[in-house]
């Protein structure tokens, strides 16, 4: 397989608890939240189909994102940052946060790939402590 292209943690918690968990601990790192999706009940709703809780978080470090929009406006398509909480059963859960280097070695640009590697560390910080 390729290059991972998240960090991931599994923890024992109900995803309202893993929500709120990872929520404070990007906040540490200076995250916020801007978006929330439910996936599972988008499934349901639009397709009749059940699946275990699923919720996409949007992330964002508002520094490093103005850093990269300054040096690529086209980088915006790659935020911002996902943060993926998955009921795995058994009262388990799943969190899954985008890896930033991955993203940005698409675009190919030496200078965000090195601001992506300060948002991994930052991520990788904050599931740890989550």
């Amino acid at each position: 397989m390729g290059q991972s292209i998240n960090f991931k943690r599994e923890m024992q918690a109900t995803v309202d608890e893993a929500i709120e968990r990872i929520t404070q601990s990007l906040k540490q790192e200076g995250f916020g939240v801007l978006t929330r999706i439910d996936m599972h009940d988008k499934f349901k709703e639009k397709l009749g189909k059940d699946v275990p809780a699923v919720v996409i978080l949007g992330a964002c470090n508002p520094q490093l994102a103005f850093e990269a929009y300054t040096r690529a406006p086209d980088v915006t398509s790659l935020l911002p940052c996902n943060a993926v909480v998955r009921d795995i059963g058994q009262g388990r859960v799943s969190v899954e946060l985008a890896k930033p280097t991955a993203l940005m070695n698409v675009l190919g640009d030496a200078a965000l790939v090195e601001l992506a590697q300060v948002a991994d560390q930052k991520l990788k910080n904050a599931l740890e402590r989550a």
